[in-house]
């Protein structure tokens, strides 16, 4: 039956009306299905048609509540906030734009930039010079089983589509980076959460997991949490993956943050890697090291979707890496990092890898996490709830992800004590509940 929806569609109207607004409490389920006169079993569907378009949040031991703001068209952060941006995190040094600029002039003399915007022909020599600045931990891949892909999320995309056929199952831990549950849906892959501690998650999990095809984990710098995974833990859950038949995927997007640890590296592992956050955005370039079981696999998955690299990014990359000019971009921003870590910890009494460009807050009673995004949103400050990184069904913890690469650091510093005060008040004093 449908009666549900129309139920939902009702609230949702209620929601764009202004009747009900961001932070608001939706009485607990129970006690909706008997004002409304309907079972119980229809009010947990109608809740949950909210949650899934985006309308609502269900929070531990809290209840659920109106979202802060008009859902998103996917999960994934993808648009710059106004004000100031503690959303996404793209680390940009603008001093080192002159560095950039010198490095790749000699690309854009006529002659050069009429065979760099050929289609990539031979990728051999940027695979070499990858392959040694990729290295960390004492781990390097092998040049020949590096594949190439536009970007890091295309990177994520083909390793996924090479490892898990549509409608199977993919393990991820339980708070995960947005953009993969957008790739999942797109791929027909199901994802199933994965139970986690401060070291990452737990062996014990993906051993108890049925039938999963393939592990996503980030054991570096872990986007929302900022934790970093023990080198015991690793090893534990490289044993775990192979002990299952199963595969991992690594994403080692902000392993150049924390370049003594080796990612999760074996013969059923694909690593991935990617300029943007070594570099920018703008100007980026992705990296699947695969074992040669799997080479072929992953290189046939680039070519399907579509994922290959323009000839530009690549020579543009090749150039960046051969000349030093990106190590040398790489070492100053692990000092911006750390230095950004120490703004923050001086304010906040969050969780995180001193080198992250994140960090992840546990707020205080009685803030819950969307009225808290909405506050600051009122104060030009953009922050994420943690329902914009939770898998399934399960319930969202009171806690917002801070991204600290964007602004500069004196605004950054300024917004950071604003939070703290805010922090401080209570929904109601600033005017959001």
């Amino acid at each position: 039956m449908d009666d549900y929806r129309a139920i939902a569609d009702a609230l949702a109207d209620d929601v764009r009306s202004g009747q009900l607004r961001p932070g608001d409490r939706l009485p607990p389920q129970r006690r909706f299905a008997r004002e409304r006169g309907i079972a119980n079993s229809t009010a947990a569907r109608v809740y949950a048609e909210l949650v899934r378009r985006g309308l609502a949040v269900g929070e531990t031991g809290r209840g659920t509540f109106i979202r802060a703001g008009a859902p998103r068209p996917e999960p994934a952060l993808a648009e710059p906030a106004r004000g100031i941006d503690l959303e996404l995190n793209f680390p940009v040094l603008p001093e080192k734009s002159q560095l950039v600029a010198d490095t790749l002039a000699p690309l854009l003399r006529s002659d050069a930039l009429t065979s760099v915007l050929r289609p990539v022909v031979d990728q051999n020599a940027t695979r070499e010079i990858a392959a040694k600045h990729l290295s960390r931990g004492g781990w390097s891949p092998d040049p020949r089983e590096l594949v190439l892909t536009g970007n890091g999320r295309q990177a994520i995309a083909a390793a996924i589509a090479a490892l898990v056929p549509a409608g199977e199952r993919l393990g991820v831990e339980e708070l995960t980076y947005p953009v993969v549950k957008g790739i999942a849906a797109r791929l027909g892959v199901t994802l199933v959460p994965l139970a986690m501690d401060s070291d990452g998650v737990l062996p014990a999990a993906i051993a108890d997991a049925a039938r999963l095809r393939a592990v996503y984990l980030q054991p570096s710098l872990h986007n929302p949490l900022g934790v970093t995974m023990s080198r015991r833990r690793r090893a534990e859950i490289v044993e775990t993956v192979a002990a299952q038949g199963s595969y991992l995927i690594d994403d080692g997007i902000n392993g150049f943050l924390a370049d003594d640890l080796a990612p999760l590296a074996s013969e059923r592992t694909l690593v991935l890697d990617s300029l943007s956050k070594r570099l920018a955005p703008g100007l980026t370039l992705g990296f699947v090291a695969a074992p040669p079981a799997l080479t072929a696999q992953v290189a046939t998955a680039v070519r399907s979707g579509g994922w290959a690299p323009a000839h530009f990014a690549v020579e543009a990359a090749t150039r960046l890496m051969s000349t030093g000019a990106l190590a040398e971009i790489e070492a100053a921003k692990r000092q911006d990092a750390k230095a950004r870590q120490e703004i923050v910890r001086a304010r906040l009494a969050v969780r995180s890898d001193p080198r992250s460009y994140h960090c992840w807050w546990e707020l205080p009673e009685p803030w819950r996490a969307e009225t808290f995004v909405a506050a600051a949103a009122r104060r030009g400050i953009a922050v994420t709830p943690a329902a914009a990184f939770a898998v399934g069904s399960g319930r969202a913890p009171s806690a917002v992800r801070l991204a600290l690469a964007s602004p500069p650091v004196e605004v950054l510093a300024g917004a950071l004590d604003v939070l703290a005060g805010l922090a401080r008040s209570s929904p109601e004093d600033a005017g959001v509940e």
